[in-house]
């Protein structure tokens, strides 16, 4: 039976995939989170934590190495609220492009009355805007969001810009072949009347559009930063704009360096906020879960290795331990002094952890509480889990 607790409202569907041999927060003691956006940086976990599965995309609420330290790994969901924000994406650039917002705010403000008629017909020429057909956009990073969004722009008749020097097979996979590839981010933006930031936060993408990257775009560039706050450094932006060096910004995170100004937009952090979108991430989320308590098979970890094999066996052991020299061959090594045949063993690291699966033979139940116990006995071993195949 393994306990489920949940942090923040879970959408029903996610909730809905655990089946009978599991039980929704019914202890502190679980043997897994769901959560969405509380903050556990602070937060001691039990020793009976073993996963943390954040539904949605970013986890810096989460302290993944006090996570290792404990033997959890923490999970997320990945382009799960991807086409959310995706459309809003969109959606900004046909807003920026059209002076939507100004022109709804003008006639909320209109008084009514009988000329209404013909002051919006002579006013609304200080509201023309431009179409999307035709212009640039570059596209910085091209996974989940970013590929849905260089396609979409196309369907738009833009002409997409890209660059991602980091671009995996199934990313590429994903991508039409009419994009153009840049070498270098100055090349993406130089022409670009959009430019849109689709990135994952760390420390290399920390302040990764300033200075010498705005001064490559054209001074009417709208840029927009729907991926993490710090991405785009705002006290450039702002600089920037006061010197006529580029047209707006948009972003979906509110910092008070780029307040109360009529060309920067501030959305309230709505990129993955469609009811889509959560249930897509809260499904992810769960299975995920699932996976690795059942299986020990990792999927979309952040802080681990993701690590997967067919369950064929009786038995699966996994262990999470530092990644130091001799750790498989002391594990292999007991295992043999045990008598115990090893059919698979598969070994991943990630930094300064690793994890190991291996598969064997049936054992009685006293000797896997023996092997547990003693493999748990090995320096720089954080956490030792044995699985029966159902």
């Amino acid at each position: 039976m393994y306990q489920i607790k949940t942090y923040n409202a879970i959408a029903k569907q996610g909730l809905a995939e655990f089946g009978d041999n599991y039980r929704i927060n019914q202890t502190d003691d679980a043997d897994a989170y769901l959560i969405r956006s509380v903050n556990l940086r602070d937060q001691e976990f039990p020793k009976t934590l073993k996963a943390i599965a954040r539904c949605g995309a970013g986890f810096n609420n989460i302290p993944l190495h006090k996570a290792l330290e404990n033997g959890t790994v923490v999970f997320n969901t990945p382009g799960g609220n991807a086409n959310a924000v995706k459309e809003l994406v969109i959606a900004t650039m046909i807003i920026a492009s059209r002076n939507i917002i100004a022109a709804a705010n003008w006639s909320a403000q209109a008084a009514p009355g009988a000329d209404i008629t013909l002051r919006t017909e002579k006013e609304k020429t200080s509201f023309n805007g431009t179409e999307l057909l035709g212009k640039t956009v570059a596209v910085i990073g091209l996974g989940h969001v970013g590929s849905l969004v260089a396609n979409a722009c196309l369907d738009l008749g833009m002409k997409v810009v890209g660059y991602d020097p980091y671009l995996t097979v199934d990313a590429a996979w994903r991508l039409s072949d009419k994009i153009v590839r840049a070498d270098s981010i100055a090349d993406a933006v130089k022409d670009a009347d959009f430019v849109t930031v689709h990135v994952p936060k760390n420390d290399e993408t920390t302040g990764l559009i300033a200075d010498a990257k705005i001064a490559q775009m054209k001074p009417t560039t709208i840029l927009l930063n729907y991926s993490r706050l710090g991405i785009v450094d705002n006290k450039a932006v702002v600089e920037a704009l006061d010197e006529g060096r580029l047209g707006k910004y948009y972003t979906d995170f509110s910092d008070a360096v780029i307040l109360n100004r009529d060309d920067v937009v501030i959305m309230p952090h709505i990129g993955g906020s469609t009811v889509e979108a959560e249930i897509n991430c809260a499904r992810m989320a769960a299975r995920e879960t699932i996976e690795f308590l059942e299986t020990g098979n990792i999927k979309n970890s952040v802080n681990l290795p993701d690590v997967q094999a067919p369950f064929d066996s009786d038995h699966r052991i996994t262990l999470i331990h530092q990644n130091i020299p001799n750790m498989i061959g002391q594990i292999s090594t007991y295992l043999a002094g045990q008598d115990i045949n090893i059919e698979n063993l598969v070994n991943k690291a990630k930094g300064k952890y690793a994890y190991t699966m291996i598969d064997i033979d049936e054992i009685g139940h006293d000797k896997q509480e023996e092997v547990v116990e003693n493999l748990e006995k090995i320096p720089a071993v954080t956490r030792v889990r044995f699985l029966t195949h159902k």
